[in-house]
C-alpha cells in the first residue's frame, strides 16, 4: 500500500505500477444515443491492462462485456475487428483498388444507429448513464487504429479520461481507457453524415436546379486544405477555412453541421436541402494516411497525392494556365463536378472574348477556343478521378456562367468517351453560347437543362454570328419593342456569320421570369421558351451598335456588370430557390406552376411583341425590290420568330393545364416518401424556408389590369453581387 501511495505522488506521466496486482474485475457497455446496447451486440472487442496483457471477446445481447482478473489499474478497450461481411457500399469500399477504406465492425454498426437529436448535437443525458459508475461519449475513431477516413471529432459532455491514458503509458495509447473494478458506460455517436440531396434521374426537377445552383456557388471557393501544397510532411491534412469546398465535404458535413454559406460575401442563408445518410455515404474526400497509402508518401515530393490534388483544379499558377477552378467529389450513387465561372476580370475576360472556333476533336462541329482550353484541363482532372472512383455511377455536372460553357464542352468530351460509358446530366446557370450548330446537333443525345436568370445578358454572347475578332459578318437589323417588360425586349435579325456555321446554344432552356401583375404584386414563372425575344434579352440592344465593323464591346461589358440578374447570391440561388419553393406550393395544392393571372399577363406580352415582329417585317417587305437582297435575310427571320412565339405561347398554355407531381419537384427522391418528409422537416425548420417571398408564390386570384406592364430589370431578390463579365465578344 505505501508503494502504490509513493507511485501516485509521481508526475502523472511517469506513474507506473511497481507491483501491480491482479485479481481486478471491470465491466463495460457500448450504448446507442438512446441507452440502447443491441446495435453493438457480438462485436468482438480487444482489452490492453497496465502491463501490456491481452484479453478478448465479445460483446452480449446488451451491448456488455467484462474483463476477469486483470492487473491493477485502468483498462484501454478497443473494436478495431475488421468488417467482413458483403453488404455495399462497405464491401467495395474496402476493395477498391484506390485508397481502399480500413473499414471496421465497429463503424458499420455506428452507421446503422442515428441521432437522439436531428441536429446532431451530442446529448446531455443517456438513459444508460443510471447504472453506470463511469460514463462517456465517445466516437468510433476513439477506439479503432486507422482514422483518417473517419469524421473529425466533435465536443463532447463527457469526453474520455485522457489522465487514464497516460497512466499506461504505452498500454494507452490505443482506445479508450476505463475506469477498473466499476461499470463503464460509453455513448458511441453514431456514424452519418449530412449529404446535399440530388437525383440521380435524368429528368429535370425543381431540387436538382437549386441544389447544383448553390453547388456551382462553391466551385468560386479554394479548396481549403492545411497544408495544402506538396509534399505534406505531416500525417494528416484538415480543412478549417470556411466556406471551402475541403470544409463542406471534409469537415462540416462529416460532422452533421448544416452549413449554408457557399460564398464568403454571403449574408443571407440559403440551406441546401441536406439528407441523413450512413457515413459511408455521403460525398467524399478521400483520406490522407502516408502510413496506409504509398500515394501519400512525403518521398514523392511534387507527385505526392492528397486530397487537394485529386479533388480539386486551380490551374493559376501552372506554366500553361487557363484560370480554371472546378471540383469533384463522389458517393456510391454519384459522380459531382462543378466549374467555376469568371473570377479574374483579365484572364477570364480575354478567355471570353476569345471566340475564334476550332474544331472539337472529341466529337463533332466546332467550339470557342477560350472555353474548350479551358475544359481540357478540367477533362484531365476528371479523367484522373474516374479511373479511380467510377463504379457506374450517375455523372451529375454543374457550373455558372464561363463554367457553364466548359462543362457543356467537358460533358459531351464524357459522354463521347467509350471508355467510361458515362450516364450524365447537365445542369448550367447563365451560360454563354460555346459551340457551333454542328456541335449542338451532334450533342442531341447529351441531357442538359440550362437555366437563364429573367434579363440575365451573359447568355446572349458570343453573338451567334461571331466566330472571330474581325468584321467577318453582314450585319441586319434590331427590333427594341415597345410596352412589353425589358426582360423581352429586342430581335435581332439578319446577321450572318460568313465564316464559318453560327455560335448556338445547347440544352433545354429553363428560363426565370419575374412577372409584375400591378401595384405591389409580383410573382414568376419557371419556363421553357422557344423564341429569341426571350432567350436573348437586353444584352443584344448593344451588340448591333457598331464601331467600326465591331460590336461596341465597352456598352455590353457596362450593362452586364450592373446587371444582378447575372450573379449567384444575387440572382441565380435566389431564383432557384423561388422556383422550388413555388414548385412545393404547387405540388401541395394539386395546381399547375402557371397561374391564370401569369397566363393571360405573359400571353398579353408575346401577343404585342407578335403583333411589332409581323408590322416590321412588312414594312420591310414594303420596301420593294431595290432593298430585297439587304433585307430578305431579315423577313426570314422575322417570319421564324414569329412562329417561334406562336410555339412560346403554345408551351405556356401546355404548362399551364399540366398539374405538378413530385417527380418534377424532387426526382427519384420522390419515390421514398417517409425520408422525404423527414429531410424536408429539417430544411423548413429554417426561418429562411418559411419566409413568404412573393417570387416564391402563386399570385392571388384577384382580377388585375393587364395593361400594367413595368420594367423589370433590376429587381434583386437577395443581397446585391459584383458581377465580372463573361464571354464578352
Amino acid at each position: 500500500m505505501n508503494t502504490m501511495v509513493k507511485e501516485l505522488k509521481q508526475p502523472l506521466n511517469s506513474r507506473m505500477f511497481t507491483c501491480p496486482a491482479q485479481g481486478n474485475r471491470t465491466s463495460f457497455q457500448l450504448v446507442d444515443e438512446m441507452g440502447e446496447g443491441q446495435p453493438y451486440a457480438g462485436l468482438a472487442y480487444e482489452v490492453v491492462d497496465t502491463v501490456g496483457h491481452t484479453y478478448k471477446g465479445k460483446l452480449d445481447a446488451a451491448g456488455t462485456g467484462n474483463v476477469e482478473n486483470h492487473f491493477a489499474g485502468p483498462i484501454a478497450l478497443i473494436l478495431a475487428s475488421e468488417y467482413m461481411g458483403t453488404a455495399i457500399p462497405y464491401k467495395d469500399l474496402k476493395q477498391r483498388k484506390h485508397y481502399p477504406l480500413p473499414i471496421t465492425e465497429l463503424q458499420v454498426r455506428a452507421e446503422k444507429t442515428r441521432y437522439s437529436h436531428k441536429n446532431g448535437l451530442r446529448t446531455q443525458s443517456n438513459p444508460a448513464q443510471a447504472c453506470a459508475d463511469f460514463f462517456c461519449q465517445v466516437e468510433v475513431r476513439h477506439l479503432v487504429d486507422h482514422v483518417a477516413h473517419l469524421p473529425p471529432e466533435v465536443e463532447s459532455h463527457y469526453p474520455p479520461n485522457q489522465n487514464w491514458a497516460k497512466l499506461m503509458r504505452e498500454h494507452g495509447k490505443r482506445g479508450v481507457c476505463l475506469l477498473p473494478n466499476k461499470h463503464n458506460v460509453l455513448e458511441v455517436r453514431p456514424l452519418r453524415a449530412l449529404r446535399p440531396m440530388l437525383s440521380t434521374d435524368s429528368q429535370f426537377c425543381a431540387l436538382n436546379l437549386y441544389q447544383l445552383a448553390i453547388m456551382a456557388t462553391l466551385s468560386y471557393n479554394p479548396f481549403g486544405q492545411t497544408p495544402d501544397k506538396a509534399p505534406i510532411k505531416d500525417k494528416k491534412v484538415s480543412f478549417p477555412v470556411k466556406p471551402t469546398v475541403g470544409n463542406w465535404f471534409g469537415d462540416a458535413l462529416a460532422k452533421f453541421d448544416e452549413i449554408w454559406k457557399a460564398d464568403p460575401a454571403q449574408s443571407k442563408a440559403y440551406y441546401p436541402l441536406y439528407e441523413d445518410v450512413p457515413y459511408s455515404k455521403r460525398l467524399e474526400i478521400v483520406p490522407f494516411d502516408p502510413d496506409l497509402y504509398p500515394a501519400n508518401s512525403p518521398d514523392l515530393e511534387e507527385k505526392q497525392e492528397h486530397p487537394a490534388s485529386i479533388h480539386f483544379l486551380d490551374d493559376r499558377n501552372q506554366i500553361d494556365n487557363t484560370d480554371t477552378q472546378a471540383f469533384i467529389t463522389h458517393n456510391d450513387e454519384l459522380i459531382l463536378i462543378a466549374v467555376r465561372g469568371t473570377n479574374e476580370i483579365l484572364a477570364d475576360g480575354l478567355r471570353d472574348a476569345d471566340a475564334l472556333q476550332v474544331p472539337f476533336v472529341e466529337g463533332v462541329g466546332k467550339v470557342h477556343r477560350g472555353f474548350y482550353e479551358a475544359a481540357l484541363k478540367v477533362y484531365d482532372l476528371t479523367a484522373k478521378y474516374l479511373d479511380k472512383f467510377l463504379t457506374g455511377q450517375k455523372l451529375i455536372i454543374c457550373g455558372h456562367s464561363l463554367g457553364g460553357a466548359i462543362t457543356l464542352l467537358l460533358s459531351e468530351m464524357l459522354r463521347r468517351q467509350k471508355k467510361y460509358r458515362a450516364d450524365i446530366v447537365l445542369y448550367t446557370y447563365g451560360a454563354p453560347r460555346a459551340a457551333d450548330a454542328t456541335f449542338v446537333k451532334g450533342a442531341a443525345d447529351l441531357v442538359h437543362y440550362r437555366m437563364v436568370n429573367h434579363n440575365d445578358p451573359v447568355p446572349s454572347v458570343p453573338g451567334t454570328w461571331m466566330n472571330t475578332k474581325p468584321p467577318v459578318y453582314v450585319t441586319g437589323l434590331a427590333l427594341i419593342f415597345a410596352g412589353v417588360p425589358v426582360g423581352a425586349g429586342v430581335f435581332v435579325a439578319g446577321i450572318t456569320n460568313l465564316s464559318g456555321e453560327p455560335y448556338e446554344h445547347h440544352g433545354k432552356l429553363h428560363h426565370f421570369f419575374p412577372v409584375e401583375l400591378g401595384g405591389k404584386e409580383t410573382s414568376s414563372i419557371l419556363w421553357e421558351p422557344g423564341c429569341d425575344t426571350i432567350a436573348q434579352h437586353a444584352a443584344c440592344t448593344l451588340a448591333v451598335q457598331q464601331i467600326d465593323g465591331l460590336p461596341n464591346r465597352p456598352g455590353l461589358i457596362s450593362q452586364a456588370i450592373h446587371a444582378s440578374n447575372h450573379s449567384m447570391v444575387g440572382g441565380y440561388i435566389p431564383s432557384c430557390w423561388a422556383a422550388l419553393k413555388r414548385s412545393q406550393e404547387s405540388l401541395l395544392l394539386g395546381s399547375s406552376l402557371v397561374s391564370d393571372r401569369e397566363f393571360d399577363f405573359v400571353d398579353g406580352v408575346l401577343a404585342r411583341i407578335t403583333d411589332q415582329l409581323r408590322s416590321k417585317r412588312n414594312n420591310l417587305r414594303g420596301r420593294g425590290d431595290k432593298y430585297r437582297e439587304t433585307h430578305e435575310p431579315a423577313v426570314d427571320a422575322f417570319n421564324r420568330e414569329v412562329d417561334k412565339v406562336r410555339e412560346t405561347r403554345e408551351r405556356l398554355a401546355t404548362l399551364r393545364k399540366e398539374k405538378v407531381d413530385a417527380a418534377k419537384v424532387y426526382g427519384l427522391l420522390a419515390q421514398d416518401a417517409e425520408a422525404l418528409a423527414d429531410n424536408l422537416l429539417r430544411w423548413q425548420a429554417h426561418a429562411e424556408n418559411r419566409v413568404a417571398e412573393q417570387l416564391a408564390m402563386a399570385p392571388s386570384a384577384v382580377e388585375s389590369d393587364p395593361e400594367v406592364l413595368a420594367s423589370l430589370l433590376g429587381h434583386p431578390i437577395g443581397a446585391p453581387h459584383t458581377l465580372d463579365i463573361d464571354s464578352i465578344i
